[in-house]
């Protein structure tokens, strides 16, 4: 049963639902481009809020309908109309559970295009082929997703590992569900470096941003120091025959950010300066600056090897995430893209504690 306090601020919701619907049409917002992406942010969270109402408003009335036809029969009418109203009232359970998740604070970052980067942290050359591995693995996870990916920058090991590969990924609910891959990522297994079969741990790091707007973070041309240096690695005929190659430093901070993996210098120009909003916005973000300053470093940790939010142990096919003790064996599928177990049982974990904490 919903409380009248709670329904009344799901009707406000709803009514300012509409209200942004006619804003989103009005002359004025549509030339303001700050106005018109916030307006437009909130109308499709309240556009959830409004269509869950109505769906429990439905459930609603066909409990009601069928408790009165029931009233009025017997027999097998009777007992078809008890399973309908039994029906229904479970929809309208389900539907409250939803309206009341709907009341949470949304994240911010929801409906944000999302900027991966995985690095090798401990264990050497076994560590940079685990970034590979887990780059693999989101890169299919992504195509699984209908998600769009873009390789921004890569930086390729002696065995074909990854030191540090940035990526770019954009489509529906990928921040929603990335943002629970950041942190230190540990496996266990033989290395192929390994010539007596012992089992090696090493670990990689994950942090993922949000992609900031050029109108949520204006950069200064005065901060920033642009260099620009030959490409070196794969990338086609132009590499090492052009200085395509863009390092950003952003002096106040010391945040450098280096492209090479675009066509051209203006194309990785352009890519260094997303990057770079990114992590400035994650560190001076409005009302959080000081709590965003501390993310990447607790996405990162140390790198080290006690300090994980997972572990993958190839001998047993075993994936665990310590966050929530939750024990998969299947680490064969999680590896081949199959994250959607572990995601929804983060996702779900995430739901539970915001409403406990909301209580």
């Amino acid at each position: 049963m919903i409380d009248p306090a709670v329904l009344a601020r799901l009707e406000a919701m709803e009514a300012e639902f509409v209200s942004c619907g006619d804003l989103l049409a009005d002359p004025e917002v549509v030339a303001d481009r700050r106005r018109y992406v916030e307006m437009t942010r909130r109308y499709r969270a309240l556009e959830q809020v409004a269509e869950a109402l109505n769906e429990w408003r439905d459930a609603r009335a066909d409990a009601r309908a069928a408790g009165e036809l029931l009233a009025e029969s017997t027999g097998a009418d009777a007992d078809q109309l008890r399973a309908e109203v039994a029906s229904a009232e479970e929809r309208v359970v389900r539907c409250e559970a939803d309206l009341r998740s709907l009341l949470l604070p949304p994240d911010p970052f929801d409906d944000r295009d999302v900027i991966l980067e995985i690095r090798g942290a401990e264990g050497g050359e076994e560590a940079n082929l685990f970034a590979r591995d887990l780059c693999d693995m989101y890169w299919a996870w992504a195509i699984r997703q209908g998600w769009r990916v873009e390789v921004l920058h890569e930086s390729v090991s002696d065995l074909g590992g990854y030191s540090e590969v940035v990526l770019r990924l954009a489509g529906e609910g990928v921040w929603s569900r990335l943002k629970f891959e950041a942190g230190p990522h540990r496996v266990q297994r033989v290395p192929v470096t390994e010539s007596q079969g012992r089992v090696h741990t090493s670990s990689a790091t994950v942090v993922v941003l949000p992609v900031a707007d050029e109108v949520e973070v204006e950069l200064d041309p005065g901060d920033l120091q642009i260099d620009v240096f030959r490409s070196s690695g794969p990338g086609g005929q132009s590499v090492n025959t052009t200085d395509s190659a863009v390092r950003v430093t952003h002096r106040p901070t010391g945040i450098t950010v280096s492209m090479q993996d675009q066509k051209s210098q203006l194309q990785n120009r352009n890519r260094a300066l997303e990057v770079l909003r990114s992590r400035l916005w994650q560190l001076a973000s409005a009302e959080q600056a000081a709590e965003a300053s501390g993310q990447k470093r607790s996405q990162i940790g140390g790198g080290g090897r006690s300090e994980k939010i997972r572990t993958y142990n190839v001998k047993d096919n075993r994936v665990t995430d310590h966050r929530i003790g939750l024990t998969l064996h299947a680490l064969d599928r999680v590896l081949a893209g199959d994250l959607d177990s572990l995601s929804d049982a983060l996702l779900a974990a995430d739901r539970e504690r915001r409403l406990r904490e909301a209580t």
